[in-house]
């Protein structure tokens, strides 16, 4: 398949690099790789990105884009992010096709899990 036109790499504000690798490598495995202390790399999550020193934070509710992951189990994902410091802004729920849930990391970003069990 090409890669031609294709969604290749997200980007996200972080107010705390350090905190927002260690939450989503301890709830989802993800891996980083450092470029320079305002700037890490994200691999392991299915489409790299990064993240960046900014004071900024990315909120639907500031009409952001929000990137949702999948999980086999979504009750098992729900209590990992919050064992691993995230905080939950909208509890699972269900709708056409499946349920979610939504969440912010340490530096505030939004990001939803959805599952189709």
């Amino acid at each position: 398949m090409s890669k031609h036109h294709k969604v290749n790499y997200f980007e996200f504000p972080c107010q705390n690099i350090a905190k927002t690798k260690a939450f989503f490598s301890n709830a989802f495995g993800w891996e980083f790789v450092d470029y320079g202390p305002d700037y890490c790399a994200i691999t392991g999550a299915g489409l790299d990105g990064g993240f960046f020193t900014s004071d900024k934070k990315s909120l639907t509710a500031d009409g952001s884009t929000l990137i949702v992951l999948f999980s086999d189990n979504i009750e098992t994902t729900h209590q990992g992010v919050i064992a691993a410091g995230g905080t939950i802004i909208q509890e699972i729920f269900e709708f056409p096709g499946g349920r979610r849930f939504h969440f912010t990391e340490p530096s505030g970003n939004e990001f939803a899990v959805w599952t189709d069990a």
